[in-house]
């Protein structure tokens, strides 16, 4: 029984640093992304996370959560916002009728299709 028990511990010791870990990742993302806290701030923070890492952690916590939250959200929000934007943009097409028309009208005037290929083209824009 003394190997299973070592092994428990072990496994709960483990999950317990790896959890930490993640929650320390976080904070120091949190820090360095905050426009709020000035260089020296940061600088403080980063410094207790080093010397007394789970005081520091729960104090953060504690202190900064809510704000931590809030930030998170805020970028999660912009990043699905600008995706979704440009899944619009993709499947509308990128270019208005008017946009298509345009280029095709320049590629005339440089040379680069004839008269026959600026009809096929402004008719597929207009279709």
């Amino acid at each position: 029984m003394h190997g299973f028990w070592e092994f428990f511990w072990f496994v709960v010791v483990f999950f317990l640093l790896m959890a930490y870990l993640v929650l320390f990742f976080q904070i120091m993302v949190d820090i360095f992304r905050d426009r709020g806290l000035s260089g020296f701030a940061k600088a403080v923070w980063v410094f207790f996370l080093i010397v007394l890492p789970i005081i520091t952690s729960l104090i953060y916590v504690v202190t900064r959560g809510r704000e931590m939250t809030e930030r998170t959200i805020a970028r999660e929000q912009a990043a699905q916002s600008e995706a979704d934007t440009y899944i619009r943009t993709v499947a509308a097409g990128a270019a208005s009728p008017a946009e298509e028309i345009a280029r095709a009208k320049s590629l005339l005037d440089t040379g680069a299709i004839n008269e026959t290929e600026y009809q096929t083209l402004k008719a597929k824009a207009l279709a």
